[in-house]
């Protein structure tokens, strides 16, 4: 935020003048209650020892020379020699002009500068239909690329397709099973098989793409890759429509046939990490706090999920990635330490490597909850989900909690155009800041072309200013979600600002206030607003109607 900033940077030059180190432990942040200023720092404290003052006498020392800066109203000392810094209003009114400059690239930030970094995510077996799980990954997936990019990362997005191993059997063998019923085998279902009609209707399309399918050598194989096929497109159709983006499909197969895997297994040979016992190779996971060493290539020359992971990151590293990024569902957090082992034996830095978890989504419908399974064929589609209940909606929901808490995803209340529904509840105040905007238009109130000093003069009320602040937040709240990984941030500021702006505008006249300068800076408010409000919005992947 600027305010952090400018405080920031007037403090650093102090420090300088008294020939002094920064200190690490320095503070700065807005203090719990308004009543103490914008800004509250314990610099006087945390540099008194090297100073070799008494802290409150060094407080007194700093806010002499913070109070010549025009940009600050007041400086208080509190308690042990905290200080208190309350800007002044013309530093606030400010705050328009810059948004109004910068427009889309308000709030963003070279936090990254420049950082290359991937970000995997979704990933689903390509076995069937996304279920409204693998949405959640999705929504989250997408929203930390676009936040990364907004806060100055170079961001790849990528999904790990698993076209190998026994799920893709297990498939092919679905497929080919329904495909001799439907030609008329009187068979009972297998236990381990996917049951959801799309496997039927595939079945039935390789029937008539290949009507002497049972009498072929490669049946299976023909069944398998048809079936990859189509459900990979599906899920492609599917992860567009919700506004979802990968760069790079990168094949799980690909990995085995140009020899990265062996490449990985020699690196670790190398590096003593692997070695060979009863048939099989195992890696030393317990060189890294595993309890037990694990299995990369089984005895009968099979690959372990684990084997393949390896390799992959290895492939990942030698891309030139410095951070990757792993999206997971919450099933798999055991998993984390084993791949964190793994990035180690690699030579890489553990903070090279990070793992976000998708906790478990509960589909309510009329209250009741939906069960979930891709193998009995019982589950709502993402397609389905997002066909329902619109793509802000369901996205918005998504990210509406930590990812890595459970979410209650209620059909019925997400469709209501109330206060109630999250989503509707930001556009809306988008939406009416446009409504206002267009009424102005129709009285012949002319909106403001630029925010100048002498229109923003108008501003004076406590109320304009706590959302000037609010504003202001924005950017603090970027470099923390982008540090963080947690895209979910931003959905609560935007939140945040939709209900300041529903509060100011209940509460403040716009067009029917009495002073013709009031009206225009405060149309200039709240343009200001709605182009927060966009610009967040976007970073969670959701629109910004002008009219609901």
């Amino acid at each position: 935020m600027r305010a952090k900033n400018h405080l920031y940077t007037a403090l650093q030059a102090i420090v300088a003048d008294l020939d002094l180190e920064w200190p690490a432990r320095t503070t700065i942040e807005p203090p719990k209650e308004k009543k103490f200023g914008d800004m509250a720092a314990n610099i006087a404290m945390v540099l008194a020892k090297p100073a070799k003052r008494n802290p409150r006498e060094l407080a007194s020392l700093i806010a002499e020379k913070l109070i010549e800066d025009p940009m600050i109203d007041n400086v208080e000392i509190a308690g042990p020699g905290f200080l208190n810094i309350t800007f002044s209003v013309d530093f606030w009114r400010s705050t328009i002009a810059i948004i109004e400059e910068r427009g889309e690239s308000f709030g963003s930030i070279d936090q990254g500068k420049g950082k290359k970094v991937q970000v995997e995510y979704v990933s689903a077996n390509p076995t069937g239909p996304l279920h409204i799980g693998h949405g959640r990954g999705a929504a989250v997936g997408d929203s930390l690329a676009r936040l990364l990019r907004f806060a100055g990362y170079d961001v790849h997005t990528e999904y790990y397709i698993n076209d190998a191993g026994r799920q893709m059997l297990i498939l092919g063998q679905s497929v080919l099973f329904r495909a001799r019923q439907i030609e008329g085998e009187d068979l009972p279902d297998p236990e381990d098989f996917y049951r959801g009609d799309y496997i039927k209707d595939i079945a039935q399309e390789v029937l008539e793409q290949h009507p002497d399918l049972l009498k072929k050598d490669d049946a299976l194989e023909v069944c398998r890759e048809y079936a990859l096929n189509q459900i990979l497109d599906g899920i492609k159709t599917d992860l567009a429509e919700f506004r979802v983006e990968h760069q790079n499909w990168f094949s799980e197969r690909s990995l085995v046939t140009a020899g990265a895997v062996e490449k990985t297994f020699n690196r670790l040979k190398e590096a003593g990490l692997a070695f060979e016992q009863d048939g099989a190779l195992w890696f030393r996971t317990t060189e890294f706090g595993d309890d037990k060493d694990r299995v990369l290539r089984k005895s009968d020359g099979s690959l372990t999920y684990f084997a393949s992971d390896i390799a992959y990151h290895d492939n990942k590293y030698d891309r030139g990635f410095e951070l990757n990024v792993d999206i997971w569902g919450a099933d798999h957090h055991g998993y984390v330490p084993r791949m964190r082992a793994a990035v180690e034996a690699l030579g890489k830095p553990k903070d090279s490597f990070d793992v976000i978890l998708i906790q478990l989504v509960n589909l309510l419908r009329n209250g009741e909850q939906i069960a979930m399974s891709t193998r009995a064929g019982q589950f709502d589609t993402l397609e389905e989900v997002v066909k329902d209940v619109g793509c802000d909606a369901a996205r918005f929901m998504f990210l509406s909690r930590k990812s890595d808490s459970h979410l209650d995803f209620d059909l019925e209340l997400v469709k209501q155009k109330s206060m109630d529904n999250p989503v509707y509840y930001v556009q809306y105040a988008n939406a009416r800041i446009c409504s206002v905007l267009r009424k102005a238009a129709e009285r012949g109130i002319a909106v403001p072309e630029k925010a100048t000093p002498e229109i923003l003069s108008a501003i004076k009320e406590a109320s304009e200013l706590d959302l000037i602040k609010l504003l202001d937040q924005f950017e603090d709240v970027v470099d923390s979600a982008a540090r963080q990984l947690a895209p979910h941030q931003i959905s609560f500021y935007v939140q945040e600002l939709a209900s300041a702006l529903h509060s100011f505008y209940a509460n403040n006249p716009i067009l029917n206030a009495k002073d013709e300068n009031v009206i225009a800076a405060r149309l200039c408010l709240l343009q200001s607003v709605s182009k927060v409000i966009r610009n967040g919005l976007n970073l969670v992947g959701v629109e910004a109607p002008e009219s609901m």
